[in-house]
């Protein structure tokens, strides 16, 4: 979001609700390291202008992330990057990775038969760029 001054605009979108998509930037920026632990991320304000959005709106997603202390608030100052946001993000990714994609793809494959080394040679085949 914020380095040196710059910021990767998002375009927001109708698949997730605005507060969710400030939120999931702002983790992204985390992940990528365009925000690094202690540094500051954008206001309220900011955020709201920069989209054309309620400032509340902004808000609700930025508490969001002080409630799972990924930011923390310097009163009178703004929000910052919490000290193992980055690893927290990553854990609870990992995780949600597992339940969202390795259980659902465990649980086709063993419908169709698959085996497991085959689910190995078809990830290592698209890792190579091979179509089947």
């Amino acid at each position: 979001m914020v380095r040196g001054g710059v910021f990767m605009k998002m375009l927001l979108d109708d698949s997730k609700l605005i507060y969710i998509q400030i939120a999931d930037a702002i983790l992204d920026d985390i992940l990528k390291g365009s925000l690094k632990e202690d540094e500051q991320v954008y206001s309220t304000n900011q955020f709201a202008k920069l989209y054309g959005i309620n400032p509340a709106t902004a808000a609700k997603g930025i508490n969001l992330l002080v409630e799972e202390g990924i930011l923390y608030k310097k009163r009178g100052i703004g929000m910052f990057v919490a000290a193992g946001a980055k690893s927290m993000i990553i854990n609870k990714r990992r995780k949600q990775f597992v339940e969202e994609y390795i259980f659902k793809l465990m649980n086709e494959a063993k419908k169709l038969n698959i085996t497991k080394e085959e689910l190995i040679n078809l990830i290592n085949k698209y890792e190579r760029g091979e179509k089947r």
